[in-house]
């Protein structure tokens, strides 16, 4: 199979080389996929994308132009791609189902505890020889009460280190797993209201778009703290800055910004103009944004190799890619004929 994989950094070509082994003839380059790099996928038949790559409706049409078939996306979210779009015009679509939720569970506990220690604050000071404890006192984590919103396999990863904390863990979702026993099942505003900390484990999907906006922020405990290594949509920002303003959250961890597209994974350092919206965000001290790296570890980037070849390999032999599987219902053409 030829395919054009847009996006690629050059700490993944290693990854992907060896999984692909050179069965299928891919272009690695670093370009987003946009309306301008469209043409790179001619003569394709699958593009790999992430989630800064445009897959919107325009650029899935010229790529249905252009004859490609099969999209498959190095993350597990989707909502970078128009998926109605993609079935109607029978381009199939992958993601890649998990990839080491330890490694995004573990970047979110490291953002609590950064900013519960004040260590980025204490690693300055010490640069400049300033030794000093002040303004440096945190809390204990055990005993306190973490609520999980999204209990998929990073938010169950997530329970298990806090519980091992000796944390009070509570945690909501629609399809909450009955067989754990380290998260005790709470409703949503049961969450909001009891949880010392917060951290959000979901989808970006229309539902859950702003779930944390003014109206949850006033249900949470003063000087909460709160964590998102999912998507930055799920945050109305500007709602999170009056809280922060406001004291109502006391602490704030961001692998994601609701902006971040065209912003992330690139650097901006020498911009002339800046978001002033994530500027603002970070002139306060109690905030720690990361760039979207949370799922970048040596296991999960090897995860995410082998299964976007994995997919690229079951497309060839006529398969449908199984649990991988993201398209629309009506670009489910190929029925299953293995065990995937």
């Amino acid at each position: 199979m030829k395919a054009v994989a847009y996006s690629i950094k050059p700490f993944e070509k290693e990854f992907l080389v060896k999984a692909n082994q050179k069965k299928h003839d891919i272009t690695l380059i670093s370009n987003p996929l946009s309306l301008e790099t469209v043409m790179f996928a001619e003569g394709k038949d699958a593009v790999i994308v992430f989630t800064n790559d445009d897959v919107s409706a325009d650029v899935i049409k010229r790529l249905a132009y252009l004859g490609v078939r099969f999209i498959v996306t190095r993350s597990t979210g989707t909502d970078h791609i128009d998926r109605e779009v993609a079935g109607k015009h029978e381009i199939k679509v992958a993601n890649v189902p998990h990839y080491s939720p330890q490694a995004i569970a573990e970047h979110s506990v490291a953002l609590a505890f950064a900013l519960n220690r004040k260590l980025i604050k204490a690693d300055r000071n010490s640069h400049v020889f300033n030794f000093k404890n002040d303004e440096l006192v945190g809390f204990n984590f055990s005993g306190k009460t973490v609520g999980l919103i999204g209990l998929g396999n990073t938010g169950l990863a997530a329970a298990a280190i806090y519980n091992g904390l000796g944390c009070k863990v509570i945690g909501c979702d629609p399809n909450f797993p009955t067989d754990t026993l380290i998260v005790k099942q709470a409703s949503l505003e049961s969450v909001y209201a009891s949880a010392d900390i917060i951290s959000l484990h979901v989808p970006l999907t229309t539902g859950t778009k702003h779930l944390i906006s003014k109206e949850a922020l006033d249900k949470m405990k003063n000087g909460v703290m709160l964590i998102n290594t999912s998507r930055g949509a799920l945050l109305k920002t500007t709602d999170v800055i009056t809280a922060l303003q406001s004291g109502k959250i006391g602490y704030l961890g961001l692998d994601v910004y609701e902006f971040e597209k065209g912003l992330f994974f690139e650097d901006h350092e020498n911009d002339l103009v800046k978001d002033a919206l994530l500027q603002e965000l970070m002139q306060f001290d109690n905030v720690l944004v990361t760039p979207h790296q949370a799922y970048l570890t040596k296991e999960a980037l090897l995860e995410i190799a082998h299964q976007t070849i994995k997919s690229l390999d079951l497309w060839q032999q006529g398969k449908c890619v199984g649990k991988a599987c993201a398209c629309n219902k009506s670009c489910q053409a190929i029925p299953a004929t293995a065990d995937n």
